[in-house]
């Protein structure tokens, strides 16, 4: 059965007489194409000694007019025989084995139906809709040409390899086209295409809904369109387009009419030019052409296809009477003669470059012969039926024959192997095809690229995108996208009550970055990591402390160093004019351990500058903190001593006799240890220990201690200050003893500025964030002691360098004895 005539007429019955028969027209030359291609094959097989041998095939030829009505009565003819009376038993044979036809999806679903309970084989060039695998519903039937789910994923493939996101989607409203675009759609969405617009029609709708779907595809944002079609709807739908001047579309055909002749020559080359799509796999016959062109009207007496091909190609009339213009009746035709030369006609008849449905019959012809060639070839004992029994050559029945379909494996003359699977279909393979202009400005079908099913995943599509013509005849990839691509560092936002593809883009939020375009989230950065700039890459975060290699650092350092030098110094001066009255005045073993308290307090400070460790976060909590005490307790003890120094020259006062030496040494080494046992206890529960922190920045990792035990802390930092406090207070109760040289007021001034600098620390450490929170402690730590360093030894030193005339018992006591006379 083939679609000899593409449309019929349609006739309205009244019910009151016997309905007439239908009236196809509209020859359709490339069907006729595949009639011939048909019997070509079986008079090939039947000159083939290996095939077949003894057995000759036959055929009928029936036109379904490209209509499921006519094709399902057209079966039942086939099977009972025209105007015969069916066997009431039922115990009639059918007339044919097998039946090849179904030139659309339509057709083949009705028919398969008709012909299953009797459970003859159905084997189609043409039918390509993916339900028909199923064989629960179509058990008989089988093709030669590819399913629609491969054509859908070969067309989702090319989609989404050009970046198309948003497209528009046109089928023909039947089987063919709505599973197929049903395939096509679910696949498509899966790789994040969306659909802009999806209409359907059929040929036999008004031209209203011909110019609504125009109107469609005008006002849309996409300018590709994926048209699921046959030829007849797709050449009604491009006329109309081309009658409304809009040529601007980037077509992306289905198998069915991309590499139809569609239109007039100069039609095709302004509408179809850039269109690209899935075509049947081609392959030449060897001598199909030279037998399509030996067709000859009075080879075949009876033959009406040929007759009517003739008298259609050649616009004459091989029957005189019939001579007459239909369209005109007073113009004449002129009359065929039979001896026209096939060689000259430019139709879809002779044209076997731009249609692979031809070799699909050739195919299924040989796909039969060798379903009959095995069957007739068994052995009794080895058969596939009961008891291993072989068929009767004879008397054989269509499910026997559909028993061997499943045995079907050979390989053709261009080397191509056929066979079907479990569902009858064979193996999938498509050319992509590209309607360009040749050098003569005539529009033809240019392969690009193919789809091979049989091929490992990631290797079934080639394509040659290089030779690919556009639409207008373009070399750049049109744009179909209903929102651009987000770039890195951002990502999309769904556009309310829109598809998914239409969408905004904003930057990642701070702390995320998306690495990938079109990304629908951000990525939180890791804890130590945070966005670069663009927000497409994680990058370690920066990490800040007190370096020595920075200036800050270096000046703290410097600070420092010259801090411990200045303590060195006066030490070697005090040491060296230790026997004077200055030195011996001021206690000279006090002075010599408050300078190395001192020293070692310049020396504590250098453990805040560089990368904290375990043991520099250890040494700055604790040994600063015993440093500071010990200091404060030298200078306490030496406050004391001026007290009870001023307090003996008064009678009966007895408290100097009990603080001696030995009081002195005692009252260092208590107040020290206890800050020392405080330390220990400190280390031993919870240690300070270097920490990253980023409470502070985002962008920024701090290294600092932590204090680790918050009570032994501020246990430590409180008996500092009640040290610093009570030394203070006593100094400045004895800031007025007189004296030419008063070490009470030297002391109140140092303990002033160290207990000023201190509170003052306090805000400053609170609001400097990172380090330079570490360099005001530093700075806090080398200001009070140079602090004590200054108040208490300078003004000793410049007696003792500069004015030695002074550095006598009587100067010093000379303000007192000038009271005393």
């Amino acid at each position: 059965m083939f679609n000899v005539h593409s449309d019929r007429i349609e006739i309205l019955h009244s019910f009151k007489d016997v309905p007439q028969e239908t009236q196809c027209r509209r020859f359709d030359f490339r069907a006729f194409r595949l009639v011939q291609t048909m019997i070509f094959a079986i008079e090939e097989i039947n000159k083939n000694p290996a095939l077949l041998p003894n057995v000759s095939l036959g055929y009928r030829i029936y036109d379904d007019c490209s209509s499921p009505i006519i094709a399902t009565k057209a079966a039942l003819a086939l099977i009972n025989g025209k105007g015969q009376v069916v066997d009431e038993k039922c115990n009639q044979r059918p007339l044919v084995s097998a039946l090849i036809g179904g030139g659309s999806s339509s057709e083949s679903i009705a028919i398969t139906r008709l012909i299953s309970p009797f459970r003859i084989p159905l084997v189609s060039y043409f039918s390509t809709c993916a339900c028909l695998s199923n064989k629960d519903n179509f058990p008989t039937f089988y093709r030669t040409i590819p399913s629609d789910y491969h054509q859908s994923k070969f067309l989702a493939h090319i989609v989404k390899n050009f970046g198309w996101t948003w497209i528009g989607t046109i089928r023909v409203n039947n089987d063919y086209g709505n599973f197929g675009m049903q395939a096509f759609i679910e696949t498509v969405e899966k790789l994040g295409v969306c659909i802009a617009f999806s209409e359907s029609f059929y040929r036999t709708d008004p031209r209203e809904r011909m110019m609504e779907i125009v109107e469609v595809i005008k006002k849309a944002s996409t300018k590709v369109v994926v048209a699921f079609s046959s030829t007849q709807e797709m050449r009604i739908l491009l006329k109309e387009l081309l009658r409304q001047n809009v040529t601007d579309i980037q077509w992306i055909g289905s198998e069915a009419w991309v590499t139809a002749d569609l239109l007039a020559p100069e039609e095709n080359v302004k509408i179809l030019v850039g269109t690209i799509g899935s075509a049947i796999r081609r392959s030449e016959i060897p001598g199909l052409r030279e037998f399509l062109l030996q067709v000859k009207p009075f080879m075949v007496s009876g033959d009406v296809l040929v007759k009517e091909f003739w008298e259609t190609a050649f616009q004459c009339s091989l029957n005189p009477a019939d001579a007459i213009n239909p369209a005109n009746s007073s113009v004449e035709m002129r009359r065929c003669t039979g001896n026209e030369r096939l060689e000259e006609l430019q139709n879809a008849y002779s044209d076997l470059e731009m249609d692979g449905s031809t070799y699909n019959v050739y195919k299924a012809v040989y796909a039969l012969a060798h379903a009959f060639h095995n069957m007739f070839a068994c052995k009794n004992g080895e058969g596939p039926f009961v008891n291993s029994t072989c068929i009767i050559v004879s008397n054989f029945e269509p499910w026997q024959v559909l028993r061997y379909m499943q045995t079907v494996n050979f390989r053709t003359k261009n080397g191509d192997n056929v066979y079907f699977d479990e569902k009858g279909d064979p193996v999938a393979a498509y050319d992509l095809v590209n309607w360009q202009t040749n050098s003569k400005g005539v529009a033809h079908v240019q392969t690009i690229g193919y789809y091979d099913g049989s091929a490992p995943p990631g290797q079934q599509v080639v394509l040659n995108e290089r030779s690919i013509v556009w639409r207008g005849g373009q070399r750049t990839v049109p744009r179909a996208v209903c929102a651009e691509n987000c770039p890195l560092g951002t990502r999309k936002l769904i556009r309310k009550g829109r598809p998914i593809c239409c969408f905004d883009c904003t930057p990642c939020s701070e702390g995320e970055v998306s690495n990938t375009t079109d990304s629908t989230d951000c990525v939180k950065c890791p804890t130590e990591y945070w966005p670069n700039i663009s927000r497409d890459k994680c990058v370690p975060k920066e990490i800040e402390f007190l370096s020595y290699t920075e200036i800050l650092g270096i000046v703290l350092a410097t600070l420092a160093l010259v801090g411990v030098c200045l303590a060195i110094a006066t030490l070697i001066v005090f040491i060296k004019y230790k026997d004077t009255p200055i030195v011996k005045a001021n206690n000279s073993e006090l002075s010599f351990l408050l300078l190395f308290a001192i020293a070692h307090c310049f020396l504590c400070s250098l453990t805040f500058i560089g990368k904290p460790s375990p043991w520099s976060c250890i040494l700055r909590c604790t040994a600063i903190g015993v440093s500071f005490v010990l200091s404060i307790s030298c200078i306490l003890v030496k406050t004391m001593i001026v007290l009870f120094v001023f307090k003996a020259r008064v009678p009966n006062n007895t408290m100097l006799k009990y603080f001696g030496v030995t009081q002195q040494r005692l009252s260092i080494f208590v107040l020290t240890f206890i800050q020392g046992i405080i330390s220990a206890l400190w280390l031993a529960m919870a240690p300070p220990f270097p920490m990253k922190n980023t409470r502070y920045y985002n962008d920024i990792i701090i290294l600092e201690c932590n204090v680790g035990s918050v009570t032994a802390f501020y246990l430590v930092s409180v008996y500092i200050g009640t040290l610093s406090c009570v030394c203070f207070v006593l100094a400045f109760l004895a800031r007025k003893l007189p004296d030419n040289f008063n070490e009470a007021k030297f002391i109140t001034f140092s303990m002033l500025t160290f207990c000023a600098v201190w509170i003052a620390f306090i805000p400053a450490y609170v609001s400097s964030p990172g380090k330079y929170t570490t360099a005001s402690e530093v700075f806090a730590i080398l200001t009070s002691n140079f602090g004590l360093l200054l108040c208490i030894f300078v003004p000793k030193c410049y007696v003792v360098l500069l004015k030695p005339e002074n550095n006598t018992k009587k100067f010093l006591m000379g303000k007192e004895l000038s009271k005393g006379s």
